[in-house]
């Protein structure tokens, strides 16, 4: 059993990028700059956006962090994202989700220029992404590829079974799968929770990706030997006898699962990091992209 190191593999690609950054910087080019946008105090929200942007120092990026109050107006959400699209300084951003309950995330995500989503989340890039064309990919999906790609899992004519059909996961990673190309070329079966016996469809599996937020959901009677298991969930459970008051966990019962699994991403530490080294990597081509239509 291989252990898929988001951890290692996301640092090793910053290292990357890091090195792209400090080239461009000699020759005196503009550097990259991502910006993100949080309403409201979240408390997972907080620690992502946090990570973004320390991330975003340690590889050389610029970052511009925009916190408005939870009380913001739809209205003066959409202004700011207008801002940010007409603003040539920067390259990328993101309006990290969940938004306040009055606030149309829809309507928000819409208004995003498609050239600085680097979440991937527009209908123009999620559909230039199932078209196969060159675009944005959203930054969870495009991290579980990338992962498969680096360990050289073989995905070639396989059973991919994706429990979980989010537009932000579960339906971009079961298009991704199933087109020609590296860690690709998958028969994909996507599952969701009206799936009847998805027990049965799971044993068929030779690759299992879960992104349904239910923990420890998959469990090793689920699994045949030798699968690549992807788990995307990251849930947090109440515990008083942690020092902070809950545990970290994911889709898949680990310790039991791991021990039928030929390849298995752990939480934390698989595909979380890999998250925020492809919204590193979006942002990357976004000012590629925005350099050359200048």
């Amino acid at each position: 059993m291989t252990i898929l190191d988001g951890k290692k593999i996301s640092n090793e690609i910053k290292d990357e990028i890091t090195l792209e950054v400090a080239n461009m910087k000699e020759r005196g080019e503009k550097v990259p700059h991502l910006a993100a946008v949080l309403v409201g105090n979240d408390g997972a929200s907080l620690t992502y956006v946090g990570s973004k942007v320390r991330s975003c120092k340690k590889i050389g990026f610029e970052s511009t962090l925009i916190h408005l109050p939870s009380e913001t107006t739809e209205e003066e959400l959409l202004n700011k994202v207008h801002e940010l699209n007409a603003d040539p300084a920067i390259d990328g951003y993101i309006v990290q989700l969940p938004l306040p309950k009055h606030i149309d995330e829809e309507k928000v995500l819409m208004a995003v220029d498609p050239d600085k989503d680097v979440d991937g989340f527009h209908p123009t890039n999620f559909g230039k992404m199932a078209l196969d064309m060159e675009t944005f990919i959203s930054a969870t999906p495009f991290g579980i590829m990338e992962l498969l790609k680096r360990y050289k899992v073989d995905t070639q004519g396989k059973h991919a079974v994706v429990i979980g059909r989010s537009h932000i996961v579960g339906r971009p990673i079961s298009i991704l799968m199933s087109q020609k190309g590296e860690a690709a070329n998958c028969t994909v079966t996507l599952a969701h929770s009206r799936t009847k016996d998805i027990k049965e469809l799971t044993l068929q599996a030779d690759i299992i990706v879960s992104a349904l937020g239910v923990p420890r959901f998959l469990k090793a009677d689920m699994v045949k030997e030798g699968a690549v298991i992807i788990d995307v969930g990251i849930t947090r459970v109440s515990d008083e006898t942690k020092e902070k008051g809950y545990y970290i966990t994911g889709d898949v019962d680990f310790e039991p699962v791991s021990k039928k699994a030929s390849f298995i991403t752990p939480v934390p530490g698989g595909v979380g990091p890999m998250t925020i080294a492809m919204l590193l990597k979006n942002t990357l081509l976004a000012r590629e992209r925005n350099s050359n239509t200048k």
